[in-house]
């Protein structure tokens, strides 16, 4: 998957690249995302934000218009990016789960959300489900498991 990873600071350049092992293409950047920078994301199919990060709905409509059709996030919070804004043009969006984060020290913190953030790329990548990460409007197991809590989550 080709990606650009806004705001990286440069303690997590390595855990980045070592969760990566180069399976996806990304470009990480200092830059914060915002309208002046949403440029950087084109011919890009995902980007990595983080709670600085401006993720309105004016930057999500500039992302996809650019072709941007995933938005993960290294942190536990969602609320910097408009859900609303990226489901009505089917962006889909992940977080990390706080129970990837329990019982961690801050030294190891960086290398879980480096984790965490990649496998939400590998499971787009595979179309498979994200499970708790899984923040869209469809979250199937979010929604889903409350329809029918036996039954398997569907992909989307």
């Amino acid at each position: 998957m080709r990606v650009v990873a806004y705001s990286i600071k440069s303690f997590e350049k390595e855990p980045l690249a070592i969760a990566n092992n180069k399976k996806h293409d990304i470009t990480l950047i200092s830059n914060s995302l915002g309208s002046e920078t949403a440029s950087y994301a084109a011919g890009k199919e995902a980007v990595i934000v983080f709670s600085e990060d401006d993720v309105s709905a004016q930057v999500i409509n500039r992302l996809a218009d650019l072709g941007v059709k995933f938005i993960a996030t290294r942190s536990t919070a969602t609320d910097h990016i408009d859900q609303e804004a990226a489901a009505l043009r089917n962006i889909k969006i992940a977080n990390v789960p706080l129970d990837a984060l329990l019982e961690l020290t801050e030294k190891e913190l960086p290398m879980a959300l480096a984790i965490e953030t990649i496998v939400n790329l590998d499971k787009w990548q595979q179309k498979k489900c994200l499970g708790n990460a899984c923040v869209c409007s469809r979250s199937c197991d979010q929604a889903h498991s409350l329809l029918n809590p036996n039954s398997k989550p569907h992909h989307h």
